[in-house]
């Protein structure tokens, strides 16, 4: 979608895309008149139980495992109120502002579903801070991810009633004077509506949702990176021969094979050696399709999942139009936990092909040709040497991190929520695990470039030329021995980019 679109929350048709322009690119946001409806028939049962004097949790009750003290109606307020001051307790980094808006946006989604049993200016005031930039500070620790992300979105609820602190324009504010700069009034919590605000996953979906985008452009790069290396390596395309693929039709991996023939498409170091006699490729070589693919499949179910629970109801209890107030454990982080753990798996799986192929280029025995350590004068020059092992540092936290956290669990509140998901945690590692993908595949992406330019004057394919000259823009060919942390961070902030390599 264009950046300035106005995203229509409707509680049925957000899309991770949508998450991306509304958090990195702040397109506006606004109410749809059928889920402002849907909120309004939500709220009027909570309406009427009040009115009944009926006890129901979550409404005129407490929670938790204090869940049978019923609270007289004159304290409900208080009640809401206090629910979200006592879950404000988030410890560690506070999340990025892209993720906070990000929350901002699924949480009102959430309540557009018509489930909270919350008024419509719930939702309208969430939408409003995004609209006005204050972003709320949310620690990103001390989720279990059951009942929901609580102590996150209490954070973010806390803003709301012109407590706690935000970030306006860069600058820490109180939420009170962000409220006033921006003539919002501080909003008075109903009955339900506290917990109508924090009872969900939506700091897990939002990390997950901007680290799937990223992760989306990450597994288009490899393609092109690994490309760079089978060339700088003298490589056979013959592994990619479409047959091959059709035998064992999994779709990430024929669309990868498919896209690494068309990037070798067209060079003179592959032609050359054409005839050199060479049976087969290492692994690292010859099953990148098999690896990358792994990676595409992993992510387009992680995708349809997470996009499932970008659209779903996650309260507790769920107040339904018929009159029905049910308690049920659609907070728990179980679906999305599972896949951020399996897709983190599939992430670090592609950065140990990257770093061994990486390995390959730097060592003489191993990559046909090329000087050892990628450098002419070796003695006096280590060229690439410390490359590699940063790499090979990197892809050992990857490995550490990419123990599942859906696996564990740890019993809270007195044993009443005696199974949690730990989806806040997965999120957060299986982002992380981008983070060094990125980097791994950008020391590659140097070292490769800098084989196929040792193998001058043959060149490469013209797509693959064309990469390497946009990394010469910012990280020259390596003569003698330099500073190579700054070209690091310069290749890895240009991989990304590689994604719009056209094939």
């Amino acid at each position: 979608m264009e950046r300035n679109e106005t995203v229509l929350v409707d509680g049925r048709t957000l899309q991770i895309e949508d998450v991306e322009a509304v958090a990195l690119h702040g397109a506006p946001v606004r109410l749809e008149s059928e889920a402002r409806k849907r909120i309004a028939a939500s709220r009027q049962v909570v309406e009427n139980i009040l009115a009944s004097g009926e006890v129901m949790y979550g409404i005129n009750t407490g929670f938790g495992k204090l869940a049978e003290v019923r609270i007289a109606d004159d304290q409900l307020a208080q009640l809401q109120l206090n629910l979200v001051r006592s879950h404000c307790c988030g410890i560690g980094e506070p999340f990025s502002e892209p993720i906070v808006r990000a929350m901002l946006l699924l949480r009102a989604n959430v309540l557009a579903t018509g489930y909270a049993g919350c008024r419509p200016v719930v939702a309208e005031r969430v939408l409003d801070l995004l609209n006005h930039r204050i972003h709320p500070v949310v620690p990103s620790q001390g989720s279990v991810g059951a009942s929901g992300d609580l102590a996150p979105l209490a954070h973010l609820a806390l803003v709301l009633v012109g407590e706690g602190e935000a970030l306006v324009d860069g600058q820490l504010t109180s939420a009170a004077s962000a409220l006033t700069k921006a003539g919002l009034e501080p909003l008075v919590l109903e009955a339900k509506e506290g917990l109508a605000l924090i009872n969900g996953t939506q700091a897990s979906t939002a990390v997950g949702a901007l680290a799937f985008a990223h992760i989306r452009r990450l597994i288009d790069a490899a393609d092109v990176v690994c490309a760079l290396s089978l060339d700088a390596l003298a490589a056979t395309d013959a592994a990619f021969e479409p047959a091959v693929h059709q035998a064992r039709p999994h779709p990430g991996q024929g669309q990868s094979a498919r896209r690494l023939a068309k990037l070798l498409e067209g060079s003179e170091i592959r032609k050359s050696h054409e005839d050199c006699g060479r049976v087969q490729d290492a692994y690292s070589l010859r099953c990148s399709p098999q690896v990358h693919g792994t990676a595409r499949d992993a992510l387009e179910h992680s995708w349809k999942v997470l996009e499932i629970e970008l659209n779903s109801a996650t309260d507790n209890p769920m107040v339904f139009p018929d009159g029905r107030v049910i308690s049920g454990g659609n907070f728990h982080g179980a679906p999305i936990a599972a896949v951020f753990d399996y897709l983190g798996i599939s992430l670090t799986d592609l950065a140990s092909i990257s770093e061994r192929r990486l390995a390959r280029l730097v060592d003489a025995s191993l990559s046909y040709g090329l000087p050892g350590f990628l450098t002419e004068n070796a003695g006096l020059n280590s060229g690439f040497m410390m490359v590699q092992v940063s790499a090979a540092a990197l892809v050992s936290e990857a490995k550490t991190l990419a123990h599942p956290a859906s696996v564990d669990s740890i019993p809270t509140s007195a044993t009443q929520e005696d199974h949690v998901s730990m989806s806040t945690w997965g999120a957060r590692k299986m982002a992380t695990i981008a983070t060094i993908l990125q980097d791994v595949l950008g020391m590659e992406y140097l070292a490769a470039a800098q084989g196929i330019e040792l193998r001058r004057p043959l060149r490469s394919s013209a797509i693959l030329e064309g990469t390497i000259a946009r990394l010469r823009e910012v990280a020259p060919h390596l003569e003698d021995d330099r500073y190579m942390a700054g070209d690091m961070a310069a290749a890895s902030r240009l991989v990304e980019s590689l994604a719009t390599v056209k094939t």
